[in-house]
């Protein structure tokens, strides 16, 4: 009996390493690709997702940054979030990145600004927990999301045009925003 929970235990101990180490290969393309713009390309290739540009871009703009202070500023949130979404599960973190992918089609299609980083899927990620948590209205999934609201709730009110800094892509986190909430709904168990 104890084998067969040592062996349960060390199987969850597993899955638990890999979950957590997909944000962390996630962002390395990140820093990949900024390494090389920033080497071979003096910061000229970067990859955004252009109005009328090709379809890839939506694939390659969350890993695409405007420089390092964008990508260290993205990195230091994407982690800490993703591995809270993680805590919930495979699907759920799954669901986020495909919820991002689906609302950043009307981005590309409508809004004439080029758009990139990680900072959308950021704002997904903290939708999905802020909603989760009051959708469930588990233990655990309660204080997933309070505290995601008191950590990152400062990261809300970049969600409005007027607030946020020139140059940022407001509708980008806006859309990431959705995003992570229409997640949270699709993945919601009773």
């Amino acid at each position: 009996m104890a084998e067969g929970l040592a062996q349960r235990l060390d199987r969850s101990l597993s899955r638990l390493r890999r979950r957590t180490l997909v944000p962390v290969l996630l962002l390395a393309v990140a820093w990949a690709q900024e390494l090389v713009d920033q080497l071979v390309f003096a910061g000229r290739w970067n990859l955004p997702m252009v109005h009328g540009g090709p379809f890839w871009g939506l694939l390659t703009a969350p890993f695409s940054h405007a420089g390092f202070g964008h990508l260290i500023s993205n990195s230091l949130w994407f982690l800490p979030l993703s591995w809270l979404v993680l805590l919930k599960g495979s699907r759920d973190y799954l669901a986020v990145w495909l919820a991002v992918l689906a609302l950043q089609i009307p981005v590309w299609l409508f809004w004439p600004s080029a758009s990139h980083g990680l900072s959308g899927v950021n704002y997904a990620l903290l939708g999905y927990l802020l909603l989760i948590g009051w959708l469930e209205k588990r233990p655990l999934t309660m204080v997933l999301s309070t505290g995601s609201l008191l950590a990152y709730g400062g990261l809300l009110p970049a969600l409005l045009p007027f607030l946020s800094p020139p140059g940022v892509s407001w509708i980008g986190h806006a859309s990431g925003f959705v995003a992570g909430l229409l997640a949270a709904l699709a993945v919601y168990r009773d």
